[in-house]
């Protein structure tokens, strides 16, 4: 989260248009504005501000001076009363500054009058003295003399550039105006200015090296054509950067839908050819026929340019950074777009905290206006030269609200680096300066802070608004392990969370993790869609082996059958013999016992059939039983736990009359260890030795469900609909039980 931000706000008699920061002075805003001609009450002017930021001067009153010892306060220290019967300022400029005054140019047309008889000097140009001041010694406070300049203003000339039109209605007025920086080697300076509701759209480049702007000093003339403005231009000097001759310049200007950019010389002949860069592409013939409009540009270096573009229907706004080639082809490299609450871009300004104007390491900052009143500044890392990779735009800081209705200009002052920059250096700051039609003019004022730290003393630092992120790689680097370890560390837990449930087979041990008590009310069978109960494995103590329960299983099974062939047998054999015994007595009693025994005879090999049928279906159901827990043989108390489980589904499965197979729980006398089986009892009800658990008393239940769950087998969570159906005793009362039930 940024710092909080400090800011001024003052509110004037008149609407504004324009504003622009001393290059030499960051103390030190020029704005301008006005009611237009005619208008009764609501002049036209253009304004010093000053804030004391500065250390060692303390400003005299000029006219209304508000304290200005703090961040926090702006005052108006010099104004222009301009003509009331004149245009208002729509666009201005500063060219250069001295330690007294500043030398400005602005867009102001002429009377309604002048223009209907054809002339309308609409560029000006002033010169404002600085008011004066006192220089006083910053540690004790003494006057140290009074400059002799004195606050003075004096226009210094005005020009007609553009055009004349033809139109009926003369409506032309200097939509931008926009000056180069002074040349460092013969001080050269080109400036330009656009026209804004024009009949036929127009750019005249002029030297701004002059006393004031005469039409022999016009150095090119751009026309757009019919219907094409220029919604923005600007211009950079190249002479100080890679050393091409003095007075050379790259020229950028964008339409609504198209880039052109090219470079000149002062003094060129004949007018330079602006290159096609780059254009927004027609839609398809089946789209919608809008499409977005570029609203301002900046150069960032000679080959990096940064434009404003604005979607159609106001559905937001875009940064766009042009590449630039030799030839001024150009190709999108970055696009981000701008937070939600800006439908559209009214106004764009930049700042280069640079050391150096051809430093590798550099920083621009970035504000953009939005028509809601907000404005977004943004921060980008770049190196003065191409190739220009992995650049990215930050954003820094949403300012909501600045100004009561629409924000109409932008300025960020420029920044100078200190002379000895170190631990030693005061603190640096940047400042940001908005207008808008509702009379208000803000100046925030951001923090810097040196990169590298004054920590290191490694390098001299520079300074910056956001401390450089890492690059791409590393951050996607980065971004990779964590998403690793985060994924580890959620599979890990789910797996302990599963062990524990008793979902999963133990891999980490997890239920050892906790006491008995939490682990008893962590691990809830789970309940399936069918309602099946799946009871969690808990860690058992139950000491019987897999394979020993299957075999008990399997020779309850055996002895069952065995008992009923030997009946079905015997019964047979009985049969045989009563009719060999009874074929000498009298005809009558041999033929009544003959069928009697007849049908005993029938009576056993119908039990006999059922028998085969039973055993088939109780093989495979004992095979199903077994084959599901003969994986976990290694586990005792699994395989009881899985036999109730298994048992439960079985028994919810057959009809509720049905004859099926009951599994039996019982203690072993001699170890006293759990084991289980199953048999098929003839009746239901309970005997001497084998009582299902319904018939059980409830002391009797209370006591198998201690011993259950002291085992592991039972938790008290399950409920005792999993015991129901279950039968409690010992392996040979279940035989016997099974044996008088099939024999009736």
């Amino acid at each position: 989260m940024s710092p909080p931000v400090a800011s001024a706000k003052l509110t004037l008699s008149y609407p504004l248009y324009a504003s622009d920061f001393d290059p030499q002075n960051s103390s030190f805003l020029l704005v301008g504005g006005g009611g237009g001609e005619g208008r009764t009450g609501v002049g036209n002017k253009i304004v010093m501000f000053a804030d004391q930021s500065f250390v060692g001067y303390q400003l005299i009153p000029y006219q209304t001076l508000i304290n200005s010892s703090r961040k926090q306060t702006i005052a108006e220290v010099v104004d222009i009363d301009l003509s009331k019967n004149e245009d208002s300022v729509t666009s201005l400029a500063i060219a250069s500054s001295t330690a007294s005054s500043v030398t400005a140019f602005a867009g102001i047309n002429s009377s309604q009058e002048d223009q209907d008889a054809g002339r309308n000097d609409h560029l000006r140009s002033f010169l404002l003295e600085y008011p004066p001041i006192k220089r006083k010694d910053a540690g004790e406070g003494r006057d140290m003399g009074t400059p002799t300049y004195k606050g003075q203003t004096a226009a210094l000339g005005r020009a007609s550039l553009f055009t004349t039109g033809t139109a009926a209605k003369r409506e032309t007025y200097q939509r931008v105006t926009r000056l180069s920086r002074p040349c460092k080697i013969n001080g050269g300076q080109l400036g330009a200015i656009a026209t804004g509701l024009a009949p036929e759209g127009e750019i005249v480049l002029f030297d701004a090296k002059t006393n004031g702007p005469m039409g022999p000093w016009v150095e090119a003339r751009l026309p757009l054509g019919q219907g094409v403005e220029a919604a923005d231009v600007d211009i950079i000097g190249l002479n100080d950067i890679d050393g091409s001759p003095p007075g050379t310049f790259a020229v950028a200007y964008c339409t609504d839908y198209e880039v052109h950019a090219f470079s000149m010389t002062l003094k060129q002949k004949p007018n330079p050819e602006p290159h096609f860069s780059y254009g927004e592409p027609h839609p398809d013939v089946f789209a919608s026929k809008t499409r977005p409009k570029f609203r301002s540009l900046r150069f960032i270096t000679p080959h990096l340019l940064l434009l404003s573009q604005n979607r159609p229907n106001r559905q937001g706004a875009d940064l766009l950074l042009l590449e630039l080639s030799s030839s001024y082809q150009g190709k999108v490299i970055c696009r981000k777009s701008l937070h939600r609450g800006i439908n559209a871009a009214t106004a764009l300004s930049v700042a280069h905290l640079a050391s150096s104007q051809t430093s590798q390491s550099n920083q621009l900052v970035v504000a953009v206006a939005g028509q809601d009143t907000s404005i977004e500044t943004l921060t980008l890392e770049y190196a003065y030269s191409p190739p220009y990779k992995s650049l990215k735009l930050r954003s820094h800081t949403i300012l909501r609200s600045v100004h009561p209705q629409q924000i109409t200009s932008l300025s960020l002052s420029t920044f100078l680096p200190p002379v000895a920059a170190g631990p030693s250096a005061p603190p640096q700051h940047i400042k940001l300066a908005s207008t808008s039609i509702a009379s208000t003019v803000v100046v925030h004022t951001f923090p810097l802070i040196p990169f590298p730290p004054h920590s290191s003393k490694s390098t001299k630092p520079r300074y910056v608004l956001n401390s450089p992120g890492r690059s791409d790689a590393a951050t996607m680097g980065l971004s990779i392990i964590v998403s690793a370890f985060a994924i580890a560390l959620g599979a890990f837990f789910l797996q302990a969370f599963t062990e524990i449930r008793g979902a999963s087979p133990e891999y980490l041990g997890a239920k050892g993790w906790l006491s008995q008590r939490v682990h008893d009310y962590i691990a809830i069978p789970y309940i399936l869609e069918n309602g099946t109960s799946i009871a969690p494995s808990t860690a058992a103590t139950c000491s019987f082996s897999e394979s020993a329960s299957v075999s008990s299983s399997s020779s309850i099974f055996d002895q069952i059958t065995d008992t009923l062939a030997e009946v079905t047998s015997s019964a047979s054999d009985t049969a045989t013999a009563a009719k060999e015994i009874l074929y000498d007595t009298p005809e009558e009693a041999r033929v009544a016992v003959s069928s009697a025994l007849d049908a005993a005879s029938s009576a056993a090999s119908e039990l006999n059939a059922a028998s085969e049928a039973y055993s088939a279906t109780a093989l495979s159901t004992i095979s199903s039983l077994t084959s599901s827990v003969a994986p976990r043989a290694s586990a005792a108390s699994h395989h009881v736990r899985d036999l109730l489980s298994r048992h439960f589904q079985y028994r919810q499965q057959q009809p509720p009359d049905s004859e099926m197979h009951h599994m039996v729980i019982h203690e072993d006398g001699e170890s006293g260890k759990l084991k289980a089986g199953f048999h098929r009892p003839g009746k239901e009800g309970s005997s001497s030795e084998v009582t299902k658990f319904e018939n059980l008393s409830r002391k009797e239940k209370e006591i198998w469900k201690q011993r259950l769950e002291e085992a592991g087998v039972w938790a008290v969570d399950e409920g005792e609909a999993v015991l129901k159906g279950v039968f409690f005793g010992s392996i040979a009362g279940a035989v016997g039980a099974a044996v008088r039930g099939a024999m009736g």
